[in-house]
C-alpha cells in the first residue's frame, strides 16, 4: 500500500514554467545568446544551476554561475509578483486535500530553488499538507540524477515500494525510476514536448486519482 507520495512542482503542482521562460528570454537577451527552442526543452526538470552550468559551457560564458542565477531569479521574482493569472494546475488542490486528510504522506521533491517554492507554497498556502521540502539547488545535480528522490524516500521512513513520485517531465521520470519508485506520469497540456513513456502509470486529469486509487495503484498493476 503506497503511504507517501512525492510531488514535483512545476508542471504538477503550478505551472509557473511561462514565467521561467520569461525570465530566462530576457536574460538571455541581456547576455547576447540564442538559445534555440530545442535546446531549452531539455532544461525541464533541470536546476537553474545546472542550466547555467551548461550555458556557460555551450557559450563560453564567462559571468559566474551564481551571479547568472541571482539576475534570473530577480527577473522571475519580478514577473512572479505582477502576474495575476497565477492559478494551480486543475485539480491538484483537491487532490492534496484528499491526501492530506486521509493521512497520506506529502513531499515535495522540486527542482526549483528554494525562494521559489517558498514563493509558491506561500501563495497558496500549501506548507500545511507537506513534511518535507527538497529544492534541486541542494543537490549537486539535476533530475535525471535520482537523488533528490532518493532523498525524499529517505525521509518518508516508509519503504520504496510505498512511496509514489508523481512527475510531469521526461527528466524528472527517469529520476524517479532510476531511484526505484513507481512514477506516475502527468500528461499536462504543459507537458506535450516532454517523453513520458517510462512512468508506470499516466494521467492526464487529477480527477482520475484520489486517496482509494493512489493508495492501491502498484496492486491495480500486478
Amino acid at each position: 500500500m503506497i503511504k507517501t507520495v512525492i510531488f514535483d512542482m512545476d508542471g504538477v503542482i503550478v505551472d509557473t514554467e511561462p514565467v521561467h521562460k520569461y525570465a530566462y528570454y530576457e536574460h538571455f537577451k541581456q547576455l547576447g545568446i540564442d538559445v534555440p527552442d530545442e535546446m531549452y526543452s531539455t532544461f525541464t526538470g533541470n536546476s537553474t544551476k545546472n542550466v547555467y552550468q551548461k550555458l556557460r559551457d555551450t557559450f563560453g560564458i564567462d559571468t559566474e554561475t551564481n551571479d547568472l542565477i541571482r539576475v534570473k531569479r530577480n527577473l522571475f521574482n519580478d514577473a512572479f509578483d505582477t502576474k495575476e493569472d497565477l492559478y494551480l494546475l486543475p485539480g491538484v488542490e483537491s487532490l492534496i486535500k484528499d491526501l492530506y486528510a486521509n493521512g497520506m504522506q506529502l513531499i515535495l521533491a522540486s527542482s526549483a530553488a528554494n525562494v521559489t517554492i517558498d514563493r509558491v507554497f506561500t501563495r497558496f498556502n500549501l506548507h500545511q499538507y507537506f513534511t518535507h521540502i527538497l529544492s534541486g539547488e541542494d543537490f549537486a545535480q539535476s533530475k535525471p540524477n535520482p537523488a533528490i528522490f532518493i532523498k525524499a524516500w529517505e525521509l518518508s521512513g516508509d519503504d520504496k515500494s510505498e512511496c509514489v513520485v508523481i512527475e510531469d517531465s521526461t527528466n524528472g521520470i527517469k529520476a524517479a525510476k532510476e531511484a526505484g519508485l513507481f512514477c506516475i506520469g502527468y500528461d499536462s497540456v504543459n507537458s506535450k514536448s516532454q517523453e513520458l513513456g517510462e512512468a508506470d502509470v499516466i494521467v492526464a486529469d487529477f480527477a482520475e486519482l484520489d486517496y482509494q486509487k493512489i493508495r492501491t495503484i502498484r496492486n491495480t498493476l500486478e
